[in-house]
C-alpha cells in the first residue's frame, strides 16, 4: 500500500479572486521609525541580519574628500564617510539627504552611485556587519561647515574606507599608513575616477 501523501493544489475562495491576492496580508501596522533604535532593539536584530547603510561622498579635485569625526560608539574618534542606518521603507536618496543633514549639517544634491562597502572589520571586532551603498553628493548652499576636506588619508578610519576611497576620490594613503599594502577579504567595488 502507497502510504505516500498527496499535495493538493490550493484552492481559491473564488473563481473571480487572483491567486496572489490571498499571499500577503499586512496584519500589524507598520511602525514608523524617527531616531536611532534603543541599542537592545538595534542589537538583537543586527546581530542576525547585515545593516544596510548608506555613505555620502563629497570630494573634489582640489580638496580631496569631505570626513566627518565620529563622536558616538562605536569606533568614537576616528575619521569616516558620513554615513547611517537606511531605515524601513525609506529611499535610499532620501537617506543620503538625511545623513548629509545630520553629519555635516548639510543640504545636498545627490548624485550617482559609485558603489559599496563591505566592513569585515567590524564583525570581526564583535559590532555588526553594515554594508554601505556609496553615493556622490554635492553641496547645495555653499561650503560645507561641518567636517574635514583630506588629499591624504588619515591613519584613524576604517581600512575598507580607505582602500575605497584611493579607487573612488581624489585622494592617497599617508606614506608608511599600515593599510596600504593590506587588501580585506571583502572590499567592496568602486568606480574608478575619471
Amino acid at each position: 500500500m502507497d502510504r505516500r501523501r498527496r499535495h493538493r493544489k490550493p484552492q481559491l475562495r473564488s473563481p473571480a479572486q487572483p491567486a496572489c491576492s490571498t499571499l500577503i496580508r499586512w496584519t500589524v501596522p507598520l511602525r514608523q521609525v524617527t531616531g536611532p533604535l534603543p541599542k537592545e532593539e538595534f542589537d538583537a536584530i543586527f546581530a542576525k541580519v547585515p545593516r544596510l547603510t548608506v555613505e555620502v561622498l563629497i570630494a573634489s579635485p582640489e580638496r580631496g574628500v569631505l570626513l566627518g569625526l565620529r563622536d558616538v560608539e562605536p569606533c568614537k574618534g576616528t575619521w569616516n564617510l558620513p554615513g547611517g542606518t537606511v531605515r524601513f521603507g525609506e529611499p535610499l536618496v532620501n537617506a543620503v539627504r538625511r545623513v548629509a543633514a545630520a553629519e555635516l549639517d548639510l543640504e545636498v544634491d545627490v548624485g550617482a552611485m559609485v558603489g559599496y562597502i563591505e566592513y569585515p572589520s567590524h564583525y570581526e571586532h564583535g559590532l555588526d556587519s553594515p554594508v554601505g551603498i556609496v553615493f556622490e553628493a554635492q553641496p547645495l548652499d555653499g561650503a560645507p561647515t561641518s567636517g574635514t576636506w583630506f588629499k591624504v588619508l588619515p591613519e584613524n578610519m576604517h581600512a575598507e574606507q580607505k582602500l575605497f576611497l584611493v579607487t573612488a576620490a581624489p585622494v592617497t594613503l599617508a606614506p608608511g599608513d599600515p593599510d596600504a599594502g593590506s587588501k580585506p577579504i571583502v572590499l567592496g567595488h568602486a568606480r574608478p575616477r575619471a
